[in-house]
């Protein structure tokens, strides 16, 4: 069950230096996007670590150290800042898959660049928003939004799986069942991975990347890249008495 928030736990809202970048902001920057972006951070945290319920917009105030009515000058309510941490969350994603529709490489290596930006997407601190979001008090419209963002990545990955399968860079899949599966397990993450952990989100897109690419890969091909080569000097036994 997720504690509940006091304004002590402030300090703790605040992950790296989101308070200090709001702060960088109002003396140097007076950008709106930027302040707004420092809001999302702080919110999505504070939904991760003590759940969306258990989260008032005092606390992110708070721990931003501004007053609650300046957050409405971002946001119109909680569940608004909800679905944006949701969009922040995918568009790395989505940029990634805009990206390599200009590219000509393998399917494969294109679906890699996908998948490497899906997992660090979900291990960073908009993680559990983007798995969640779905499941929480948003209204009717927002919910039909993040639906239909969720379609968008899922026919994304499942375009390159068919265009891997036509290049053969990719073996035959169910291109339904493969996409589900792919987005199951980057997904999960963000029940399991903490930032105090051992492996970086980069380190832990990199593994994921490495099982799927193998997996994915035709099995003649994988035989040729786990296949050792011979020694160029081989040792010679002598001959037999």
């Amino acid at each position: 069950m997720s504690r509940r928030i006091t304004r002590s736990s402030g300090a703790a809202l605040n992950g790296a230096d989101s308070a200090s970048a709001w702060r960088a902001g109002r003396k140097r920057l007076r950008d709106h996007s930027v302040k707004r972006d420092a809001v999302i951070r702080v919110a999505a945290r504070a939904f991760r670590d003590h759940g969306f319920h258990n989260t008032s917009l005092d606390h992110i105030a708070a721990a931003l150290e501004v007053t609650k009515p300046t957050i409405y000058y971002y946001v119109t309510n909680k569940e608004q800042l909800l679905f944006e941490c949701f969009v922040a969350g995918l568009e790395p994603i989505r940029a990634a898959l805009r990206e390599v529709k200009q590219s000509r490489a393998p399917a494969l290596e294109r679906l890699n660049t996908v998948l490497r930006q899906y997992a660090q997407a979900v291990a960073s601190e908009f993680g559990w928003c983007m798995v969640r979001a779905e499941h929480q008090d948003l209204n009717p419209s927002m919910s039909a939004q993040v639906r239909a963002l969720k379609v968008e990545i899922d026919q994304g990955i499942r375009r390159l799986l068919r265009e891997g399968v036509r290049d053969g860079s990719i073996q035959p899949c169910d291109f339904k069942m493969t996409a589900f599966a792919i987005a199951g397990a980057l997904n999960w993450i963000a029940h399991w991975y903490r930032e105090e952990q051992a492996m970086t989100p980069a380190q832990i897109a990199d593994a994921f990347v490495t099982v799927f690419g193998e997996g994915l890969r035709p099995r003649a091909a994988r035989r040729r890249s786990t296949r050792r080569p011979a020694p160029r000097n081989p040792i010679k036994e002598p001959p037999h008495a």
